[in-house]
């Protein structure tokens, strides 16, 4: 049977950003298909309500918080799924995020930081992975949650964009690297109903721009994102390595533009009124 090919029975995973969200739909979706899943983010209470959910499945869950840009948290979280759950199989990697900024006002820590949030951290996440992933099971999957921002010409996304665009590159590097023992690949997700979003969706005007910009119609659902992920984590995907994606309703081009300020000439310095 085809679909028994998109079944985890037995396999261990861990998803970072489980609290909410893409990630949360995404380990949800990976303990119906049958894996054990290690629930990671720095907010305790949300993942502890995500592995709940999990236990009540049937599937083992375990909350690790874990904030992916401390080295020592990627450890432990490798080493006490192994220790605690026998072996591991899975790694999506979808923690990341920066909020929208000019150019003009980006500063160096600023992009810094989207590329260590977005691309870094990933990728050391993955290199304890894939090492534990070989060594219990001899191999394994990865999945990175990228964005369209990383292909599309978005104001105000430079950093996010460039970040998630180096996270696409890292993706495909590793594939070739890593092949035939570990798969690595990638989503490039659109506009998805989360948090992050409801700027945008709690505004009739902005919400209807989106939705005509968008060939499907609406917004994306956290679910639509996991049951791509569940494709190319199961051996469903198993022939597929090193590709990005896209997952976006059908928008080729940005559905929606936040305002930037134009740049414009710095106005030169007022001079001092001998009369004030």
């Amino acid at each position: 049977m085809i679909l028994d090919r998109f079944r985890l029975d037995g396999q261990v995973a861990i998803v970072t950003g489980a609290g909410h969200g893409i990630g949360r739909a995404t380990a949800l979706v990976l303990a119906e298909a049958g894996a054990d899943v290690v629930v990671a983010a720095r907010t305790e209470a949300d993942i502890d309500a995500v592995a709940e959910e999990i236990l009540a499945m049937g599937r083992r869950a375990m909350a690790v918080v874990t904030d992916v840009m401390v080295d020592d948290d990627l450890d432990r979280l490798v080493a006490r799924s192994v220790r605690e759950l026998g072996h591991l199989d899975l790694l999506v990697n979808n923690a990341g995020g920066t909020p929208p900024r000019a150019a003009v006002d980006t500063s160096r820590r600023f992009l810094e930081r989207a590329l260590a949030f977005n691309a870094v951290s990933p990728f050391l996440l993955s290199v304890r992975a894939a090492r534990a992933m070989v060594d219990t099971t001899g191999s394994g999957a990865i999945l990175n949650i990228s964005s369209r921002s990383s292909q599309q010409n978005v104001p105000g996304l430079a950093a996010y964009g460039t970040a998630k665009a180096a996270l696409n590159k890292l993706t495909q590097s590793l594939a070739v690297e890593w092949a035939p023992r570990v798969r690595v690949n990638a989503l490039s997700v659109g506009a998805v109903a989360t948090r992050a979003l409801d700027v945008v969706l709690d505004d009739d005007a902005m919400r209807a721009t989106l939705e005509a910009g968008t060939p499907m119609g609406r917004a994306g659902d956290p679910t639509d994102i996991a049951a791509a992920a569940l494709w190319l984590l199961s051996p469903a995907g198993g022939w597929v390595t090193g590709k990005v994606v896209e997952v976006d309703g059908g928008a080729e081009t940005a559905a929606l533009f936040l305002p930037v300020a134009p740049l414009e000439p710095t106005p030169p310095p007022t001079e001092p009124d001998p009369d004030a």
